[in-house]
């Protein structure tokens, strides 16, 4: 994030902007005639910043005969020069190239992020043979290797756990913030953290077709379908110079002037059209900055302008993507604050994401001192075990009690299994071999979820929720959000199938992500916005937005933010070709000359920069 300022100011850039000084400088001096030079000083202006358009349209015209407004401004230039409208000549310069240099800083480029996912592709691999562990490098794998998987290590392919328990942070591939209880029989994907036990698995998918690999393959080829956005200027360039070369070559037929022919052309000259939508944009990204977006490619506003849906991912987006305590059980001679503070006890010395969460949790809600543990054991993929005020207490899954032949009586796991049908995660709590209750731990809504989702339905833009959580918690949380369409346990192709489904409908779709498993669904969206605070570099590098203070409730206005800026470019636009109209038929009748001609067409960029600048405080009223 810190790195992005960079962009805005390349060298390129700095140079343009050194150019735009003395070229204007140039201006000033040839305008007043200061120092009563025996050259036209307005000559800089020409050399510095015409002959850039001089050699972009050349090249253009010549490589791709790709016509574009500099080829129109490159004949108003050799006319004016022609004819000795040498100051004329230089103010066409010099406001081109400042309309080139706000296109330069709308359009800077984002980058895929391919080196930060190459990072995360696993290095090394424990090969197990006769008995025996062997560290190769992890390309070396073949397919049914049989591996060994450290705690804290990255697991080098896809695979099947043979032996051992664990929990494997999954993050990568569905960017669910808990880890996921592993035993055997269970796949596991490259690139995923073993965070607790260690175990040996079955290699199934090794190389180019591991999951992690085939990530870093969905992001490089996700932009390519991308459509960009090409300027209106440049759309509508081959008929403005087919209609100002005409207009001019019959003016001097008939009229025998070449002044009233070169007027024609400098009238023509497309400054305002072209200034219209960079200006717009630059003060449009000006506001979005205000409400904490960072626009990172230049045409995002106007591809924003033009969606029907927005995709969310669930965790860290919709919500906080942190695990809090919503709900407490017990049973027997258990109350719930003892269920809750023997748990919260037994989990003091977890590392488990969902242990740290009820001491958090606790630590907030209770003003007891939690007691200490006077033995504690944590058994990976199962829960904990310690002992506390000289009872055993046991805190974990369901097959951690049986396994210890502590029975679920009926009535409560009907209980935990409503809390399970809302999303919810349980920890069941035993002491002295009896069940005592348990817990039921949820990633909390955002705040303002509800609310940016009405508003959005509100202004025409449909939501959809795409998660790699289960169905029961993405079903919950759509309804209770009012999503009407979401899709459950998607991994990384799968948002990138239903984003280019709905875009193979006709149906634009900007995809809201925080995680590296959304990636390539941000890349493949029409437009892409990453959550900046809790997001992953890669999402972000991915996206063609950073919500940098991660509040959603700001996406409505951005929305209508693009609406409004795509409004202001036609206003422009409208009013910047009526003017050239009306001038070239002033240049026709004789009333303007070349000078004259150049400071009308040059207020009415003046104006449509006034009209943009509007956009830098706008925001809609409710």
């Amino acid at each position: 994030m810190k790195a992005f300022g960079k962009e805005w100011f390349t060298n390129k850039t700095k140079r343009d902007i050194l150019l735009l000084i003395f070229g204007g400088c140039s201006l000033i001096v040839s305008f007043f005639d200061i120092g009563h030079l025996p050259l036209d000083a307005a000559w800089v202006a020409i050399v510095l910043c015409g002959i850039p358009i001089l050699k972009d349209a050349i090249v253009g015209l010549v490589t791709r005969f790709d016509i574009k407004a500099d080829v129109l401004v490159s004949l108003a230039l050799i006319a004016s020069v022609i004819i000795g409208e040498i100051f004329a000549a230089g103010e066409v310069a010099f406001i081109m190239q400042i309309g080139s240099l706000l296109e330069e800083l709308t359009v800077a480029k984002a980058r895929a992020g391919i080196e930060k996912l190459v990072h995360l592709t696993p290095r090394i691999a424990r090969r197990i043979v006769d008995g025996k562990e062997e560290i190769i490098p992890a390309e070396g794998v073949a397919v049914n290797d049989r591996l060994r998987v450290l705690a804290g290590e990255t697991i080098p392919v896809d695979g099947i756990i043979l032996s051992g328990q664990t929990s494997v942070n999954q993050a990568v591939m569905t960017g669910e913030s808990l880890p996921v209880d592993k035993q055997p029989g269970d796949d596991v994907f490259s690139g995923t953290v073993n965070q607790f036990g260690t175990f040996e698995m079955q290699a199934t998918r090794v190389g180019e077709d591991s999951s992690i690999q085939r990530m870093i393959r969905l992001v490089q080829s996700a932009d390519a379908g991308k459509a960009k956005i090409v300027s209106l200027a440049d759309r509508w360039a081959t008929w403005i110079v087919v209609a100002a070369l005409s207009a001019s070559v019959l003016t001097w037929i008939f009229t025998h002037e070449i002044i009233r022919a070169v007027t024609i052309l400098v009238v023509f000259c497309p400054c305002a059209l072209v200034l219209a939508t960079p200006t717009a944009i630059m003060a449009a990204i000006g506001n979005a900055t205000k409400h904490g977006f960072l626009v990172r490619e230049g045409d995002a506003l106007e591809r924003l302008a033009g969606t029907q849906k927005v995709t969310f991912d669930k965790t860290g987006t919709l919500t906080y993507g942190k695990p809090e305590v919503v709900g407490i059980q017990s049973g027997g001679v258990w109350t719930d604050c003892e269920v809750y503070r023997y748990t919260a006890a037994a989990e003091q010395r977890s590392e488990h994401p969902l242990g740290k969460a009820i001491v958090e949790c606790w630590k907030k809600s209770a003003k007891e001192e939690l007691f200490a543990p006077e033995s504690f054991q944590m058994i990976p993929g199962r829960g904990v075990s310690a002992r506390i005020c000289g009872k055993e207490v046991l805190c974990g899954s369901t097959e951690m009690l049986l396994e210890a032949q502590i029975s679920i009586p009926e009535e409560a796991a009907k209980n935990a299994q409503v809390w399970c049908d809302q999303g919810c995660t349980v920890i069941y709590t035993a002491i002295d071999g009896k069940l005592a209750g348990f817990l039921a731990l949820s990633d909390s809504v955002r705040t303002s979820a509800a609310e940016t989702i009405h508003t959005l339905k509100q202004i025409g833009v449909q939501p959809v929720l795409l998660t790699g959580d289960h169905a029961s918690a993405a079903r919950h949380i759509a309804e209770e959000l009012g999503i009407c369409e979401y899709h459950a346990q998607c991994l990384p192709e799968d948002k990138l199938h239903w984003i280019d489904s709905y875009q193979k409908e006709r149906q634009n779709v900007c995809m809201i992500g925080d995680g590296i498993n959304d990636a390539p669904a941000l890349k493949k969206a029409y437009v892409g916005i990453a959550m900046g605070g809790i997001g992953s570099d890669i999402a972000v590098e991915a996206a063609d937005i950073a919500l940098v203070n991660d509040e959603i409730r700001e996406l409505p206005h951005l929305i209508r933010l693009s609406k409004r800026m795509m409004t202001t470019i036609r206003l422009n636009l409208i009013f910047s070709m009526t003017l050239n109209f009306i001038a070239v038929f002033l240049a026709i009748a004789g009333i303007l000359n070349p000078v004259v001609g150049a400071l009308v067409h040059n207020a009415g960029s003046v104006l449509v920069i006034i009209n943009s600048a509007l956009l830098l405080k706008w925001h809609k009223r409710m």
